[in-house]
Parts: structure tokens; sequence; C-alpha cells
């Protein structure tokens, strides 16, 4: 079998390509996709149909607009996925809005004369899928064992942290969390997140595993009245979402939740790690732990990955 040429047009399948040592095959990447930082390299293949900076509430509002006329939110570079010559190309079929679709992938293929590559479709959901489409990523790229390892070695760390964190609830309580996922306007987290709050010791207040992220309401959040508030906007890293928490914290009656008078509010890297389905969603797990039970567990994750969201004075 001749030697692949992988493109990867998802953050989170470029991480599995290279977590199965595949990555000295990849050839090229999506505009999103920067770990490890070796692919910042490889040609880019993909790009938005919109501006990405500006708040949530303008990439909202902008995003919106183009779905409103039925048309793809992201552009796929045929002329360059043409002159890669892939043999197989990765993308995913689980967000038209987060990431290139499947349909936007077959309808440049179609213009690829040259290699006519494999396409490799993922959706995942929740944490078992993100275990089957490693599993489908190792079958595509023939090493399926590669795969069944890296998964069992996730597997293992996880009920570490489950056996812990139950110890851990046992001992001081399950606390009760709210994961915002996009600020303006509020959207809770679902697919694997409620999975990951439950696996680190706590209760989930929004969102359903396995399905996809809900608007929510602010008046939903003060009937809640959660312990920990973790604000983690897909694609935003802390200090964009920093920049953003003035929107949060001058809500009516911020002041009186129980997460905000125990300084239990904190922002995580939504960019890099939650809102990636691939390997490192074992470190979003381990960031989960640490926030949700402190005493109990210590990654050193801390003020690079998540920090306690203090306001400045006055807000």
């Amino acid at each position: 079998m001749a030697a692949p040429r992988i493109v990867s047009l998802i953050a989170s399948s470029t991480e599995i390509v290279h977590a199965l040592d595949l990555g000295p095959y990849q050839v090229g990447r999506s505009h999103e996709c920067d770990y490890p930082a070796s692919v910042k390299s490889l040609p880019v293949c993909t790009g938005p149909k919109f501006q990405t900076d500006g708040t949530s509430y303008e990439i909202d509002q902008r995003v919106k607009a183009i779905v409103q006329e039925s048309l793809s939110v992201y552009k796929v570079y045929a002329d360059v996925l043409n002159e890669l010559r892939p043999t197989h190309i990765i993308t995913q079929a689980q967000c038209e809005v987060c990431a290139v679709s499947l349909k936007d992938v077959e309808a440049a293929v179609c213009d690829l004369i040259v290699s006519q590559p494999h396409i490799v479709s993922l959706s995942p959901n929740c944490l078992d899928d993100i275990w089957n489409d490693i599993i489908l990523v190792g079958k595509a790229l023939a090493v399926e064992d590669r795969s069944w390892t890296l998964i069992g070695r996730l597997r293992e760390r996880i009920e570490a942290i489950r056996e812990k964190s139950a110890l851990a609830a046992a001992a001081d309580g399950k606390p009760s969390v709210a994961v915002i996922e996009w600020i303006e306007p509020l959207m809770s987290a679902g697919n694997w997140m409620p999975e990951l709050v439950d696996i680190a010791g706590g209760v989930n207040l929004f969102g359903i595993a396995g399905k996809h992220s809900p608007w929510m309401s602010w008046d939903e959040v003060i009937s809640k009245d959660p312990d920990v508030i973790i604000v983690t906007p897909c694609g935003f890293d802390n200090q964009r979402t920093l920049k953003e928490m003035h929107i949060i914290a001058s809500k009516p009656g911020y002041k009186t939740l129980k997460a905000v008078r125990n300084r239990r509010v904190f922002v995580a890297d939504g960019n890099q790690y939650f809102n990636r389905p691939g390997p490192r969603v074992m470190e979003s797990l381990e960031m989960m732990a640490e926030i949700l039970h402190p005493d109990h567990f210590d990654f050193a994750h801390q003020g690079s990955a998540w920090i306690v969201y203090e306001p400045a004075p006055g807000c």
C-alpha cells in the first residue's frame, strides 16, 4: 500500500491523526487546525465566509445571516486540494457551523480529477462517538490496532478520574454545574460536555449528553442557581472570553448567584480543549475535575487552560 496523503479539515481530526503517529503523512489542514504546532506549516484548504473577529454577538449574527440564505458557512479550496493530491480527506457531519461539513467537501471533491480521495466523515456527539471516530480514522488509514491502543489509554485515564471523583463527591458533595458554550446569545454545552461533568463528580444543569448544545436564558441560570459556572465558548481562548465576561457579570442577579458569591465562576479554553472532540478531551476532563474538586485533583492546568474569573473592580 502506498503511503497515504492525508488532508484533515477539522482541528480534532488533525489531533487524532497525530495521536495515531500519522502526522508525517498529513499534507493539508483546515484554517482552524493548530495543534500540534507543526501543522501550522501545512497548506490551508478551507476558510470561513464571515469575519471571525468581533464579539460573540457579532459572530452569531454573521453566521445566522449566511445560514438563513441556505449557504455554507465555510469554503473549501478545491484548487489547493487538487494540487495536494490527497488519498484521504477527513471532515465531519456533526455541526455545519463549527467546521467544514461533509457536503462542502463532497462538492469540492467533484472537481478533483487527479486523486479522487476517500472521504472519512466523523460525527462526534458524545464520548463513545469520539472513540468510534478514532477507530474510523484508524481503519481508513490501515492502523486500526493503534486506534484501539489509543482508546485503551484514554479510557484508563478516564476511569481513574471517575473513581477518584466518586470518592471526592462522597466526601464533599456533587456541585451543580452550568457550562456556558456561547455568551451572546447564551448557549449551554451539550454533546460530550454533560458526560465530562458527570465523570468529574458534578451535576450538569443544562444540555443533554449526545444532543446538540441548546440555547438558554439568563432566567434559567438564575432559577437553577448553580454552584459552579464554567464559561468556555466554542473557538474562544481565555483572553478572548475574558473580554466578554462583563456581559455575563452585568446581568441582573449575577452577584446573588452561589457560584459568584463563592468565587466559583471559571473561564476555560473552549478553542484548544472543551470543544475539540479528539484525544485531548482527556485534558478537558482533567480540567473539569480540578475545577469541581480542587482539594482532590491537581493536573497543573490552572492558570493556563482555565482560570478563576475575577471581575474588574466596580463590575
